[in-house]
């Protein structure tokens, strides 16, 4: 009977722990609201490359001219928790993404999940992406097969226990992981709106200017507002809402200048890991650049 009752004990057990990984696997997107969306625009996938900021962490650091076009990877992203590096993107099919379909890609980009179903950590910042329209997604893809392939393989992340068992990753997405648009807007302006999208979906500009909690979530009731730099160095990252002592006097043409130029209304320059984000989304229109200070402008003031 004590055998019996122990053996029944060891199955529960084992249905239970099934039941607890089933219930933790990061759910996909649904293939069905993908099916519908029109060819792939490779023009549009260049825009949404530079928006997206994606040459900043998968070109090799220091990369320069079409160099930032090699998706290689390596950049090491510190943190908290340990040191992220950015993998190989580039279309080779043995160390890139050369293989992937669009829907592990999607997947990738708006779940945090892996081609193999593994969580991604969120230093791929999917947070944000998930607010990007499947359209720009299939873009981007398209645009990424374009560019040139490298063999290099990609460096394992350094990350500390417990942080580096990724299911534990599904615990933070059910506390963190939110589509919402963190800013609510009313009878917004089609450029406000505009700049909402780029904002909070390609630009993830939220990821550094947005402060985390202990667990790295970010504190969407302070959002844009700065705080201390996410990668743990010493330095602050500024607040950029409306009335805030940083750029909350900049009007939205001289934000749009910033991005466009690097240089503020003072003439000081752009500086820090700002450096490499203005580099990128200097290269979107003019009209874009505009969207996103009218959207800055608009949000409610810190």
């Amino acid at each position: 009977m004590k055998r019996i009752t122990i053996g029944v004990l060891i199955v529960a057990a084992l249905f239970m722990g099934a039941a607890f990984v089933v219930a933790l696997t990061p759910p996909k997107l649904d293939p069905d609201d993908l099916r519908n969306i029109a060819g792939a625009n490779v023009q549009n996938g260049e825009k949404v490359f530079w928006a997206s900021g994606c040459a900043g962490c998968h070109a090799a650091p220091g990369a320069t001219g079409d160099d930032r076009l090699v998706l290689a990877g390596g950049l090491g992203l510190d943190s908290h928790y340990g040191t992220f590096h950015a993998p190989n993107i580039s279309p080779d099919k043995e160390h890139g993404i050369g293989d992937w379909s669009f829907y592990e890609f999607a997947n990738a980009m708006k779940k945090g999940i892996g081609r193999h179903g593994e969580n991604l950590y969120p230093s791929l910042p999917y947070t944000s992406y998930v607010r990007m329209n499947n359209q720009d997604i299939r873009d981007l893809h398209a645009f990424l097969m374009t560019l040139p392939e490298s063999s290099a393989p990609s460096k394992p992340h350094d990350i500390t226990f417990p942080f580096n068992i990724r299911l534990s990753v599904s615990f933070w997405k059910l506390l963190y992981f939110d589509s919402e648009s963190p800013a609510q807007l009313e009878n917004a302006a089609p450029d406000v709106l505009r700049g909402q999208y780029l904002v909070e979906g390609p630009a993830h500009c939220g990821e550094c200017h947005t402060p985390r909690n202990l667990f790295g979530g970010l504190k969407y009731d302070h959002w844009l507002e700065g705080g201390p730099n996410p990668e743990g160095g010493d330095g602050i990252v500024p607040d950029i809402t409306p009335g805030s002592g940083d750029i909350g006097d900049w009007t939205a043409s001289e934000i749009a200048d910033y991005l466009e130029t690097g240089f503020t209304p003072d003439y000081d320059t752009v500086g820090g890991s700002m450096v490499e984000v203005q580099k990128n989304i200097s290269h979107l229109s003019r009209a874009d650049l505009e969207a996103i200070g009218a959207y800055l402008k608009a949000i409610p003031a810190n």
